[in-house]
């Protein structure tokens, strides 16, 4: 039997599952979707578009759809928006982030645009300059124009007990 040929019988016919044999394997449309890398040595110059996962190694001039996660590696760079259901940053975006999930910035991540997401995790080292907006299920989006810690509206350090829910981990 070759490797891409199908099972038969002696006589000739397909070999059914019934008469002890295997139907073939069928990629399934509602299974896992798959990884899209940008590697560290391409440029792409238009938007992309997947189901899953794209990972940015690369450059990309355009915007970034992805239905699971957008991984943009170090040195990786991204010049236009994000869109996706988590990201996860360590290098450099230039355009806003809409993560319906969360927001992951590496101590190497430069972003230079908005954030929107429910979930925001800053490492010592990383930074943003644009504005995070932090939304929640049962709040929806906070646009008074207020900052916000967590979804609930920031009043300031102040003393003790307001200043302990506020953590910083390096």
């Amino acid at each position: 039997m070759g490797l891409f040929s199908s099972r038969t019988a002696a006589a000739g016919s397909p070999v059914s599952p019934a008469a002890g044999g295997t139907t073939p394997r069928r990629r399934s449309t509602d299974g896992p979707a798959g990884l899209s890398i940008v590697a560290k040595d391409l440029t792409i110059a238009g938007d992309l578009q997947a189901s899953g996962v794209i990972r940015v190694e690369g450059r990309v001039i355009g915007n970034v759809h992805a239905g699971d996660q957008v991984l943009v590696s170090e040195g990786g760079v991204i010049e236009g928006d994000v869109v996706t259901r988590e990201a996860v940053i360590a290098g450099r975006v230039h355009g806003s982030i809409r993560a319906d999930e969360r927001v992951e910035l590496l101590a190497s991540a430069v972003v230079h645009g908005d954030i929107a997401t429910r979930r925001l995790l800053l490492q010592e080292g990383g930074a943003v300059n644009g504005t995070v907006t932090m939304e929640s299920e049962a709040q929806g989006s906070v646009d008074d124009g207020r900052p916000s810690v967590g979804g609930q509206p920031a009043t300031g350090l102040g003393s003790g007990a307001e200043r302990d829910r506020l953590t910083v981990t390096g």
